[in-house]
């Protein structure tokens, strides 16, 4: 009889009458997964750390030498690791107070505010990153012409294209990384120690300063290292606001040395790569384990409900505060982006009679602008269905087994997610030109490899978590019934778990369709995709068009995001 066993002994082969060794269909198609996971993933970081060390055969770090002997490189990291720390430190200064908010007072209108603080996340950074060019050119920023219009100043008070403006718009893109862990954090935390607290007569700040930081402090630590990952590891930002004022990262240094096209240029360009990536990798599993530390205690084993600071006389001074960075982080940078859309000519003043929406029919009508975005919905549509084909058993292994090993697949997914962007696509450049049996490049076969290792990791994320709810009894009833595992698995499984695959889809296909770092360095001149015709549109003096680009991304974004959390029930998504 066909059964599965969720013993410690279970095997993934069974054993005929001649003694050998079978394996079921079951196991054929999980060890394929894994094993086409392993290529394109694991695969290609190995040789690019070989690559970055032997030439020709030989070990050789000329290149570590070069690139580190360079002013220009040092500028870079110098440049990189400033602006990641000051990014965490300024996002966990304002994200901190927010969530503190959100969660644990009485501000009106708090699940409002909760969604839009996390709203950046979902916008593309390289959008963003145009809209504050945007507003704050020093030039023609329409910030910067208003201020000084009103104010009869001299000079415009504000200039993006500084440490300070990359700073700022590196901010709010990623801050919502740490205010979602803080958020979630807070929401688990026991408050039994902040209601002793009180009942002792400590103020609601004191109560603040003495437990709950105390207690949330690895949270906040591990929220501030996500920050400071994602800051590290941007390209679009510094691309758009920092080369232009002379500020280039260790990103943009990777990005110059591979359009050398030389040998010479990949060699430098890996060698960056590898640091960057090494880095990248150590901070998330140091932050990893931050998380999963257990002895500070947060959670408790029953069911409680914080109690909830009066804000007092203090509560709408701080709901208008709310409000006010709300609108100076979201809807003026998403309105810049509309009205830019919508403006016949830069040069004159905003008003109904310079709006029109010929823009936009030239770029809903031009083969220039179509073709990129039907290759951006082509392959971030086959990657998506192809990370939930792998999602699908790759979970299924981690939950639904108890084999040796089963979490391997799982790390592997997550050291793809966790790897900067320009360094899968520096490694699939390296490895997949033919040096290992495959020449993907400038295909979309090599753009839609970079999609499923970078954001595999969401699919899996989300079908686990669904995927855990089911209880084994029931295919473990279709089995004994006579049902093959495949049968079981699509009568049983997939349809208790559709919801979850839908949602886990568009959790791939979002970033993947406006992907820019990987995708501006592995486009060919036929699979061009949105992200890098928006971003060349923006460098070369189209801003007009790029904003219709950029409004068409953030539709399509705000469409998945609804349902996502339609299919997700709110569980998934923002």
């Amino acid at each position: 009889m066909n059964s599965l066993s969720f013993n410690k002994k279970e095997k993934p082969y069974k054993t005929k009458q001649n003694g050998l060794p079978s394996l079921d269909m079951k196991w054929i198609i999980i060890i394929v997964a894994v094993a086409i996971l392993a290529y394109f993933s694991v695969v290609p970081m190995i040789y690019l750390i070989i690559r970055g060390i032997f030439f020709e055969g030989k070990i050789d770090f000329q290149s570590y030498a070069t690139i580190y002997s360079s002013i220009i490189n040092w500028n870079a990291l110098s440049n990189t690791f400033k602006l990641a720390t000051l990014t965490m430190v300024l996002s966990l200064f304002i994200t901190f107070p927010l969530a503190w908010l959100v969660g644990r007072t009485n501000l009106p209108g708090k699940k409002f505010f909760r969604t839009l603080f996390v709203t950046t996340y979902m916008i593309p950074p390289y959008v963003g990153a145009i809209a504050w060019t945007q507003l704050l050119n020093p030039k023609v920023g329409y910030m910067n012409k208003f201020l000084v219009n009103s104010f009869n100043l001299t000079n415009s008070p504000f200039n993006i294209y500084t440490i300070g403006g990359l700073t700022w718009v590196l901010t709010l893109f990623y801050s919502p990384f740490a205010f979602i862990t803080i958020s979630r954090a807070l929401e688990k935390m026991d408050p039994t120690l902040e209601e002793a607290a009180r009942t002792s007569g400590a103020s609601p700040l004191k109560t603040l300063f003495t437990i709950t930081i105390p207690l949330m402090l690895p949270s906040i630590v591990a929220g501030g290292l996500l920050v400071f990952i994602a800051a590290a590891s941007c390209y679009g930002i510094p691309a758009i606001v920092g080369m232009p004022g002379g500020i280039e990262t260790v990103t943009t240094r990777i990005v110059t040395y591979v359009y050398m096209g030389t040998g010479k240029g990949i060699r430098e360009a890996t060698a960056l790569a590898v640091a960057l990536m090494l880095i990248a990798n150590a901070i998330l599993i140091f932050t990893t384990f931050i998380l999963n530390k257990k002895n500070y205690v947060t959670i408790s084993g029953k069911s409680t409900q914080p109690s909830i600071v009066d804000l007092g006389k203090w509560k709408w001074l701080t709901t208008a505060l709310v409000c006010f960075y709300g609108i100076i982080s979201v809807f003026i940078p998403l309105g810049s982006i509309v009205v830019t859309s919508l403006i016949k000519s830069l040069s004159r003043p905003i008003g109904l009679k310079n709006l029109s929406i010929k823009t936009w029919e030239s770029v809903l009508s031009s083969a220039q602008f179509l073709q990129p975005i039907k290759n951006s919905l082509i392959t971030a549509s086959i990657a998506a269905t192809i990370a939930i084909a792998l999602g699908l058993l790759i979970s299924y292994l981690l939950v639904k087994t108890q084999v040796k090993l089963k979490s391997v697949p799982d790390f592997l997914v997550t050291l793809g997610g966790a790897t900067p962007s320009v360094v899968i696509a520096l490694a699939l450049i390296v490895s997949f030109s033919g040096k290992l049996g495959l020449n993907l490049y400038s295909t979309f076969a090599i753009l839609v490899v970079a999609y499923i290792v970078k954001y595999l990791t969401m699919s899996v994320r989300t079908i686990s978590a669904s995927m855990a709810q089911i209880h084994s009894s029931l295919e473990e009833a279709a089995l004994s019934s006579g049902a093959s595992w495949l049968r079981a698995f699509k009568d049983i499984m997939l349809p208790l778990i559709a919801p979850s695959i839908i949602a886990g889809w568009f959790l791939v296909f979002m970033p993947s369709f406006y992907e820019l770092t990987m995708s501006i360095l592995l486009y060919g001149s036929k699979t061009k995709t949105i992200g890098v015709l928006l971003f060349e549109l923006q460098t070369y003096a189209d801003p007009q068009s790029a904003s219709v680009l950029a409004v068409l991304i953030l539709i399509i974004v705000l469409f998945g995001n609804m349902i996502i959390r339609k299919f997700s029930k709110g569980n998934v998504g923002i």
